[in-house]
């Protein structure tokens, strides 16, 4: 006899009440981006098929080219949580201000949403794993539109946050601060349904994902580790595997499924790190702690910095306890430095 398995619907409900802030809002939000997510695996399964490979001929707020995906992503997060009145306003890596949402029901929200609609999405054209990434937030202001006060929070105060990755299948996880569950897309029922209950990171692992073209451009203590990393590759018990997709989901899913070290270091071209706080290393990080892992810049752990922009980048390094402990001692020869240079 086949034991029954449990929807993410059901599963959301049955968890609700022990969620931070409690409330049917919650509930709805997690369906929401749930709901919007399906509509992305559709897209991204018939890419080759429809007009949405290549680059959409405009650039984000970072600069950066926008692939055709990255558009219907965003707009297709926004629109699902526009449309539902769970949420306040959404703040998106593609955009260069929030949305405040208007209307009676949005305005009394108590959540906003902070999102990565497509992450890694130039792997789009090559076929190789994307994500989104999300990130709620309990409102500081009590009613009317929202503002950039609801946005701008320490990733402590994130009452959820998840990300979906569209591979081989599409799986969503995510956490309200209750340890960490994973569920897959079955397409024949359209359905999430839960695959990968308490999810907890290995404490070791022998899996490093950095951009090694990079190598050169980083500090002496990154360049200690990744040396580590290299030299143990040649051992019997122990050794290190360079894996990198260009996807953080997918970097980092991985990782959390088998173990594993994440890095984005700073370097000369993004002096301030390249991902973003608030829509990528937050929320990340987020899953990653509830995981049994840590996440920080080096020194700060990532959930405790103050942000001060929307768009605020940061160096990040997040994965198993003991891999980031063996990091960490590499990194004190940046500290040393810094205090000899100043």
């Amino acid at each position: 006899m086949h034991k029954r398995v449990l929807t993410l619907d059901e599963f959301i409900f049955q968890k609700q009440t022990v969620a931070r802030y409690a409330s049917g809002e919650l509930s709805g939000l997690l369906r929401d981006i749930g709901l919007a997510s399906k509509i992305i695996h559709r897209d991204v399964n018939k890419a080759g098929l429809i007009d949405v490979l290549g680059d959409a001929g405009q650039e984000n707020v970072q600069g950066e080219g926008v692939k055709k995906l990255d558009v219907i992503a965003n707009d297709t997060f926004i629109n699902s949580l526009r449309v539902s009145g769970q949420c306040a306003g959404v703040a998106s890596e593609e955009l260069e201000n929030f949305i405040a949402f208007k209307g009676t029901r949005s305005e009394k929200a108590k959540y906003v949403v902070l999102l990565d609609p497509l992450d890694g999405s130039s792997n789009i054209d090559v076929n190789v794993s994307v994500g989104t990434i999300f990130s709620i937030l309990k409102r500081k202001t009590v009613d009317g539109p929202c503002q950039l006060e609801d946005f701008l929070q320490k990733g402590v105060e994130q009452v959820a946050s998840g990300y979906v990755i569209y591979g081989s299948s599409t799986m969503l996880v995510y956490t309200t601060g209750h340890g960490v569950n994973g569920f897959t897309l079955d397409p024949s029922i359209g359905e999430f349904c839960l695959s990968h209950p308490d999810i907890l990171l290995p404490s070791d692992g022998t899996i490093y994902s950095i951009n090694h073209g990079y190598r050169w451009h980083f500090s002496n203590g990154v360049k200690k580790y990744i040396d580590h990393c290299i030299n143990s590759s040649g051992e019997r018990e122990n050794p290190h595997s360079l894996r990198y997709i260009g996807s953080m989901v997918a970097d980092i899913h991985r990782n959390l499924i088998k173990g594993g070290i994440f890095m984005y270091p700073i370097s000369e071209s993004y002096p301030d790190g390249k991902l973003r706080l608030l829509y990528e290393c937050n929320p990340m990080a987020f899953i990653v702690e509830q995981a049994g892992g840590r996440a920080n810049d080096g020194q700060t752990r990532i959930m405790e910095i103050d942000p001060t922009q929307l768009h605020q980048r940061s160096q990040i390094f997040m994965g198993s306890p003991k891999m980031m402990d063996r990091l960490e001692k590499c990194l004190q020869v940046d500290y040393v430095t810094e205090k000899v240079e100043s």
